[in-house]
């Protein structure tokens, strides 16, 4: 099987402090992917170790099928994009301008865009149902546009593998499932491979074709949804409980927080 990711006992951490501990993980080509896990468990340095922008201590990352510290900063962005949380809203740029960013590991030394790269923007934007907004400002987006922005970025570097760091963690339940949507979307169009930190237990059990579940820089389990979202291995997980049931509108799992006052009654 040909992996777009494939993670060899890798270990990051901080001076004493370990981060990641031995963890191996493989991804399949064109998959749906979703870490999850409780705050501090290692999923956002996960996912910048296989971005290239944290160097593991040990261990072994390939990227499809090449060891990473062979890529070159520039190829690596041809092949991996990044989505984080949040926009920058440093610098007043265009919806336009901010898009066409994702060109920039393609263009020559001189850096100049040619009518092939302004049309893939235009299709970006297209796709992520912004080319309305292109006059307009980051700032002057809502948080659901915002996140649309930096998926169209994503889409112009025409990468084999997108990662996603919570894009959908301050979006109300409606862009919530719109930004889900794009996503599987593209991957099926494309035959991109998504790999995407979550918190929203339900999301990934709706849209991963696999998911990891990490606590303290450590693999608990991973697997199908069906395998990974049990009552026993989201209580080890995150150290309360939860009732896991079938979700009536598919085969997937559905997640319950129990408050500990109803656990009590019980």
């Amino acid at each position: 099987m040909n992996f777009a990711v494939d993670i060899d006992h890798v270990t990051f951490g901080y001076e004493q402090q370990r981060v990641i501990e031995a963890v191996s993980i493989t991804v399949p080509m064109g998959i749906f992917f979703i870490v999850i896990g409780p705050n501090g468990s290692g999923k956002t340095t996960l996912l910048k170790m296989i971005a290239g922008t944290l160097k593991m201590v040990s261990g072994r990352i390939n990227i499809l099928g090449h060891p990473i510290q062979t890529y070159r900063r520039k190829l690596l962005a041809q092949n991996i994009a990044v989505v984080p949380q949040t926009a920058s809203l440093d610098f007043p740029f265009t919806v336009e301008e901010f898009v066409a960013m994702g060109r920039s590991p393609h263009l020559g030394l001189l850096g100049l865009a040619s009518e092939a790269d302004a049309a893939i923007v235009h299709r970006a934007m297209q796709f992520a149902q912004i080319d309305n907004l292109a006059g307009r400002t980051l700032q002057q987006l809502s948080g659901g546009e915002q996140q649309r922005v930096l998926i169209a970025r994503a889409i112009c570097q025409e990468p084999r593998i997108i990662l996603l760091d919570e894009p959908t963690s301050s979006l109300d339940p409606a862009h919530q499932i719109q930004i889900m949507e794009f996503m599987e979307k593209y991957r099926g169009d494309r035959d991109v491979t998504i790999i995407m930190v979550s918190h929203n237990l339900n999301l990934a059990s709706m849209y991963a074709d696999h998911i990891v579940l990490l606590k303290q820089g450590k693999v608990v389990q991973e697997g199908k949804p069906v395998d990974v979202l049990t009552a026993e291995n989201l209580k080890q997980a995150y150290g309360c409980a939860m009732l896991v049931d079938q979700n009536p509108i598919s085969d997937r799992p559905r997640v319950t927080v129990v408050p500990d006052r109803l656990v009590k009654k019980s």
